[in-house]
């Protein structure tokens, strides 16, 4: 199941870019100092920002093989290797046009290497292991407001059912109910907005949850699995796991 590309990550790397790069600026980091701050601003942010579209895109890349929440140093090693190489040749270039009028060497281009990979492996550590995500909750509908709207979604043989879970599969949504499951074409992000109404909380990237569904948890291998009516069960993003156990849910 796809995510929008300019979706909260998104937002919450690009503001953590731009805080970095003011820090790297007011700081004169790497060798910058000698110029003005206003110089450095330029320099840096949008940089930064640069480097942020570039490593949300990477990160969008390697979700699809690598699940950063069971192996987040691989996840971090693959991005700083990924995403170095060309922000590298990007730094290169724009050092070229704003600190040396424009005027390029080549033989200088190995050197920003390292510290781009510093810089890269500095925020991808950040955006994996600090920046938790807060998972998605949906309330239940208060007397007199109207219902869940994607209760209207649900096929023939579905309507009237309880909803325990939806899961993303691909392009479609198998909806888990106490009378079956049957899929719909839809993306999770769009069922979650509509799926307010009903007490629950997208608990992973691909599974919202009816709270009143889950009868218990448990915890293996550093992750945990909530259980719900029917024998069904389903991961809890790592990212998320704090949060919901905050909230109660196990």
């Amino acid at each position: 199941m796809s995510r929008p590309f300019f979706d909260r990550g998104f937002l919450r790397g690009l503001a953590v870019a731009v805080a970095a790069g003011g820090v790297l600026a007011f700081v004169g980091a790497f060798g910058s100092d000698e110029a003005p701050v206003g110089v450095r601003l330029l320099y840096w942010i949008p940089l930064m920002v640069v480097g942020g579209l570039w490593g949300h895109a990477c990160s969008r890349l390697i979700d699809r093989w690598i699940d950063e929440e069971g192996r987040p140093w691989l996840s971090i090693g693959l991005l700083t290797a990924v995403i170095t190489g060309p922000l590298a040749v990007v730094v290169w270039a724009y050092s070229g046009v704003l600190f040396q009028g424009g005027a390029h060497n080549l033989e200088a281009l190995p050197f920003y290497l390292a510290p781009v990979g510093v810089i890269t492996l500095t925020l991808a550590t950040i955006n994996v292991f600090l920046m938790r995500a807060q998972p998605t909750e949906t309330h239940a509908a208060a007397p007199g407001e109207a219902p869940s709207r994607f209760l209207e979604r649900l096929p023939f043989k579905l309507k009237g059912a309880t909803i325990r879970a939806v899961e993303a599969e691909d392009h479609y949504l198998r909806v888990h109910t106490d009378r079956g499951s049957d899929l719909i074409l839809m993306r999770l992000s769009d069922a979650v907005a509509e799926l307010e109404g009903l007490e629950g909380a997208q608990v992973h990237r691909s599974w919202w949850v009816a709270r009143d569904a889950v009868t218990g948890a448990r915890r293996g291998d550093g992750r945990a699995t909530l259980e719900l009516e029917g024998g069904l069960t389903v991961p809890v993003s790592r990212r998320y796991a704090r949060a919901l156990r905050e909230a109660g849910w196990f």
